[in-house]
């Protein structure tokens, strides 16, 4: 008898992440054909400090178009300056932070309703426990403070074991369409990207539309591997 397949995982998905705004303007007038032409399941709004208004209101004028292209939209918890209840009062979908402690004082805040991502895990006994914690992600790959990240064979190394073990979705920090496709061949169910769209000299939409393809190419690749993998009987 021919054993039962696996099965699919399904394709992975861009998650984009904006440059650090203080005029949200130009990005509201852009975003509406970056998110037609893209499978985009969320969109990561970075804010350069201000008062708590001027932030919500940067929020506002780019939540409608984010939420109704069917995108979460979430705040980068590094902006909020420790006060998570800006996450409701902005619309927004919930917060990205970064490390234990972080995602620790987050939480009361964030949860039941919003989001509540983490990053910043540089052992996996750090993501170990982000999972435990309640986080809704993981994400691997991303700069520290000093601009430094670990090495392509790294991150997907520590993709592919969260993948294989752990129910909670993995995000790859991919700086290239390749890294984009060997992050979601690691097991990856969503690639984050960010100056790899916004710095390409092509404009954002072509470099978000290859770095889409190099996703769909990767899953397609795993099917056909997974294909031929199967004992026939």
């Amino acid at each position: 008898m021919a054993s039962k397949p696996a099965p699919q995982r399904p394709a992975p998905r861009l998650y984009l992440a904006t440059p650090p705004l203080d005029d949200a303007s130009q990005l509201a007038t852009s975003l509406p054909g970056l998110l037609a032409g893209a499978d985009v399941a969320a969109v990561l709004v970075r804010l350069k400090m201000t008062d708590q208004r001027g932030m919500i209101t940067r929020v506002k004028a780019l939540a409608p178009t984010i939420q109704n292209a069917g995108a979460a939209l979430l705040l980068d918890g590094r902006d909020l300056n420790n006060q998570f209840e800006l996450v409701a009062r902005a619309g927004a979908d919930g917060a990205h932070l970064t490390g234990i402690a972080a995602l620790e004082e987050a939480l009361p805040s964030l949860k039941p309703d919003r989001i509540a991502g983490v990053g910043g895990l540089v052992t996996r006994h750090d993501s170990m426990l982000a999972g435990e914690l309640g986080a809704d992600y993981v994400l691997f790959g991303e700069r520290d403070e000093n601009g430094h990240r670990p090495s392509m064979e790294a991150v997907a190394e520590r993709l592919d074991w969260w993948a294989e073990l752990f129910e909670p979705p993995c995000i790859g920090y991919a700086t290239t369409s390749e890294e984009a496709y060997v992050f979601a061949r690691a097991g990856a169910d969503f690639v984050l990207v960010d100056d790899a769209v916004w710095a390409d000299s092509r404009g954002a939409a072509a470099a978000l539309a290859e770095i889409g393809q190099a996703l769909r190419q990767a899953h397609a690749d795993a099917r056909t591997d997974a294909k031929a993998g199967q004992p026939s009987s």
